[in-house]
């Protein structure tokens, strides 16, 4: 066995199988790191670290926290295989702002002002890894235990002015971090050769917060978490690699493995295939929930730390930040001064090509836009009603314009007022607002599958002109109206 606890993976270390998934791991290790409008002052910077949070275990149970996450996943190794492993997770370091004082040394500040930043204190995140390479054979039995230890430090950066001189200085505090990595396999009873791993991230770290008589009080909580978090593991999360053999997807498995699978326990992650498509030699055990064989997409062009938002509205909401805010924003973290700078500099092409993408179609016609159809369908099997709905030259043509229905008896259509009364089946939690409405039928739709929607206007709605003009429309069923009397 061979392991590795240093702070940074150098390439000689970092399992090239584990290439192709590293992207998706970084989206993972600094998803929501900082937000839009990527300033600490943003009330959404305020509380950091919402994922994959492994705190001190004398923090964690009494918050609703957790000081181990737990994997485990079906594997098939081959022969001698080995089985690499890589913890990935950010330490929290506290960047504390100091101004330079005339007669001569540093006082601790709120702002620091300089002409292309403002400094700010800030919880920075670096990253930390722990790697290990054993062959599978050694994880039977009692498994494998492997402690790591990130030593407290402190680290003094001069910032420097306009005029050459120092304008004050950056002091971080890292704290310590003390963990453990267990690893075990069983092999399981079958016809194949199966074996469940189980892999537990745990902070041991021995910190407790601190007591008094108002411990209880929303107050310290808050102030305990923040002395807790610097002594956390921050989104944690696995990568696993096999040099031989394969794993099993735990969200789509073969048949005979469903029941294996389904007595697997993972606790605070998500195990899923990761890599290139095709391939299940690695898995990417995650604190957010993905799909197999995640990927990036390929128009992004940068980290802007919000994997759930879409690039196009953050790259363009963020070039359009006033110059003060940027100022903040660069201040604020280096990462954060990538966005911005990426941002204002992202050429036209760029950003057309954020403007969205079908990947569903690439299924059908490839890459390259050509058709990819390699069996024609037999005749019998296509649908080909002889008068469509949609057919002009039909005699039962769908005019939206002239339809009407009947509604208790009595026609409704285009110019009808009707009574909403929208029942309790619908979906649309907005619909239940407008019960006992007044509203003015402007439509009458016909869907593919025979149904029937009134599309009407709110009397009283000063927007009723535009909604009419623009087509924008409010939806209902003949069941879901009754026709006024003065209609």
């Amino acid at each position: 066995m061979t392991a590795t606890d240093g702070s940074v993976a150098t390439a000689a270390t970092a399992d090239p199988r584990f290439a192709a998934a590293r992207q998706v791991a970084d989206a993972v290790l600094l998803e929501g790191y900082v937000l839009y409008p990527y300033r600490a002052s943003a009330a959404k910077n305020r509380l950091r670290w919402q994922f994959g949070v492994l705190v001190p275990p004398a923090w964690g149970p009494a918050h609703g926290e957790h000081a181990c996450q737990r994997t485990e996943v079906l594997m098939e190794p081959k022969g001698d295989a080995t089985l690499a492993l890589e913890l990935r997770f950010l330490h929290a370091q506290r960047r504390t702002v100091q101004r330079a004082l005339d007669g001569g040394g540093f006082a601790e500040v709120d702002e620091l002002h300089l002409a292309d930043r403002v400094l700010v204190p800030w919880d920075e995140g670096t990253e930390e890894h722990v790697e290990l390479t054993v062959p599978v054979a050694e994880l039977t039995g009692d498994g494998v235990t492997v402690p790591f230890t990130r030593p407290a430090r402190d680290d003094i950066e001069t910032v420097v002015g306009d005029d050459g001189r120092a304008a004050g200085r950056l002091v971080r505090r890292t704290e310590e971090i003390e963990g453990v990595l267990r690893l075990r396999a069983v092999e399981l009873d079958g016809a194949y050769r199966v074996f469940r791993l189980t892999a537990v991230v745990e902070n041991t770290s021995p910190w407790t917060p601190g007591a008094g008589a108002a411990a209880g009080s929303d107050a310290v909580v808050a102030a305990d978490r923040e002395a807790a978090l610097p002594r956390s593991l921050v989104a944690a999360h696995l990568l696993l690699g096999l040099d031989s053999g394969s794993f099993l997807s735990m969200t789509d498995p073969p048949e005979w493995a469903r029941e294996a699978v389904a007595a697997c326990e993972n606790l605070h992650t998500w195990p899923v295939l990761a890599g290139e498509a095709g391939r299940a030699d690695v898995v990417l055990s995650s604190p957010i929930i993905l799909e197999d064989h995640p990927a990036i997409a390929p128009e992004s062009a940068g980290a802007m730390y919000d994997a759930t938002e879409i690039d196009e509205i953050l790259a363009l909401r963020t070039a359009a930040l006033t110059d003060q805010e940027k100022r903040e924003a660069r201040g604020t973290d280096a990462r954060a001064a990538a966005v911005i700078d990426l941002a204002d500099s992202l050429p036209p092409e760029v950003l057309e090509r954020l403007h969205g993408a079908v990947r569903s179609l690439r299924e059908v016609t490839g890459p390259d836009g050509r058709e990819q159809i390699t069996e024609i369908p037999d005749e019998e099997a296509v649908f080909r009603p002889d008068t469509p709905w949609w057919d002009p030259a039909g005699a039962d043509t769908a005019d939206p314009a002239r339809d009407r229905i009947t509604v208790d008896g009595a026609p409704v259509g285009p110019g009808s007022r009707v009574l909403l009364r929208p029942g309790p089946r619908r979906t649309d939690a907005q619909d239940l607002f407008l019960h006992g409405r007044a509203a003015l039928v402007e439509a009458v739709l016909h869907d593919v599958d025979g149904g029937v929607h009134l599309a009407v206007t709110v009397e009283d709605d000063p927007g009723a002109d535009i909604r009419r003009e623009q087509g924008r429309f409010l939806y209902f069923q003949p069941d879901e109206v009754t026709l006024l009397e003065d209609a």
